[in-house]
């Protein structure tokens, strides 16, 4: 389902699929990675029974547009391209956008996982998480100029302690980290006042899914959000894993995630 946009000067190109056999689970990436890194551990894990898209969201990968807008909104109209009803699986950022597709197009999301994740950024919660974290922007905590910026940002994402060789960030920032100023924006556009956040009346299962020592988003957050969404909103943590749960400890996740999914079909 990856949506390419060509340059600006161009018309915009959408890859058409066959219409899925199976039932269809979207992967929705985080800030860090474009979609096939951040779940490299999933999709096998999921293909046998599942038709499973990874788009790259826009200015990430080869995803670019000419439209000024930078708001989840324009993330969400190009991901339900090419999918009639889908299940969604959100990764922070992509967490969020997650929640404006059900949000916008409630047709088409049959239910939602969530990790690592709020409903949005409100300009209260990104200056707590800011000030807790000890940086003075958005940008600055995900958008790293430097291999010791990378090394702070995944030192904060994950539970224990990664050692990678300096090359290896080095290559990573190179390829991962481009279109630097659009981003930028993107980071921006989450940004809302307090006093327009309003809580959406979602009729999908939501399944939140979280990291034990998640510290960029507590789980306090994740408790928050399912006294606020209701009962069709369930809770799970994994022990020994942070922001980055998926990738920290794929098999407890994948089991997780399929005893979720399973549960849908039996419905």
């Amino acid at each position: 389902m990856v949506t390419h946009l060509e340059k600006p000067t161009k018309p915009v190109v959408v890859t058409h699929l066959d219409k899925p056999t199976k039932p269809v689970v979207v992967l929705v990436h985080g800030f860090a990675a474009e979609g096939l890194l951040t779940y490299q551990f999933q999709v096998g894990a999921l293909t046998k029974k599942y038709s499973v898209y990874v788009p790259d969201l826009l200015f990430f990968g080869n995803s670019i547009t000419d439209k000024p807008d930078r708001s989840p909104a324009l993330q969400a109209e190009y991901l339900v391209k090419g999918v009639e009803q889908c299940i969604l699986v959100g990764f922070s950022y992509g967490g969020m956008l997650a929640f404006k597709m059900a949000e916008l197009y409630p047709h088409m999301v049959e239910a939602m996982v969530v990790s690592g994740s709020i409903l949005a950024m409100t300009d209260s919660v990104s200056v707590e998480s800011l000030n807790r974290l000890g940086f003075s922007s958005s940008a600055e905590l995900l958008l790293p100029n430097s291999v010791n910026d990378l090394k702070a940002l995944l030192s904060i994402s994950a539970h224990k302690k990664l050692w990678f060789p300096d090359r290896l960030y080095k290559d990573y920032l190179e390829v991962m980290f481009a279109n630097k100023k659009e981003r930028a924006e993107l980071l921006q556009g989450l940004i809302i006042s307090n006093k327009d956040t309003t809580i959406p009346s979602f009729p999908q299962r939501i399944h939140l899914l979280w990291g034990e020592e998640d510290h960029i988003f507590k789980q306090e957050f994740a408790h928050n959000m399912k006294q606020q969404l209701g009962e069709n909103t369930t809770f799970e943590s994994i022990e020994k894993a942070g922001h980055l749960v998926h990738l920290e400890r794929p098999f407890v996740y994948n089991k997780c995630l399929r005893r979720f999914l399973a549960s849908l079909l039996d419905e």
